[in-house]
């Protein structure tokens, strides 16, 4: 199993906004390495939603429900969207000063890519961040 972190702007569309809807098309990834990881993206595979704008913190943890297929609103073969399933908020965000400040992620791509709006996180990094939206470090 993959893991993900899925940037979204807060004002647009929030976490919150996915609790209320239970689900949502993942959709808007104009980047092509985003749109790479997109289309590898299974059934099932977890990912963290990261608020970015001013609060540039994970926030919650969302199921990926269904495989990637083409963006239903543009018809363009090149753009992919998954649907994606709130599961939970995460006890305690985290912010991105943490995650800059905490010598386990010098390699993650949140930090070395910062524009990618779709970013793999390692299952080292996943559990990292899962002990620290709990609060322990």
């Amino acid at each position: 199993m993959a893991y993900w972190l899925l940037k979204t702007e807060p004002e647009n569309y929030s976490y919150f906004d996915l609790e209320r809807d239970g689900s949502t098309i993942w959709d808007g990834i104009n980047n092509a390495l985003a749109l790479k990881y997109l289309r590898t993206i299974l059934l099932g595979e977890l990912a963290f939603i990261y608020h970015t704008g001013k609060e540039r913190q994970i926030i919650g943890v969302a199921e990926i429900v269904s495989q990637p297929y083409i963006d239903p609103a543009l018809n363009d073969s090149k753009r992919a969207v998954v649907d994606v399933r709130a599961l939970r908020r995460v006890h305690q965000p985290v912010t991105l000063a943490q995650i800059k400040q905490d010598e386990k992620f010098t390699d993650f791509d949140l930090l070395r890519l910062p524009r990618l709006s779709v970013v793999p996180v390692s299952e080292v990094y996943w559990q990292r961040l899962l002990e620290l939206t709990n609060g322990t470090n």
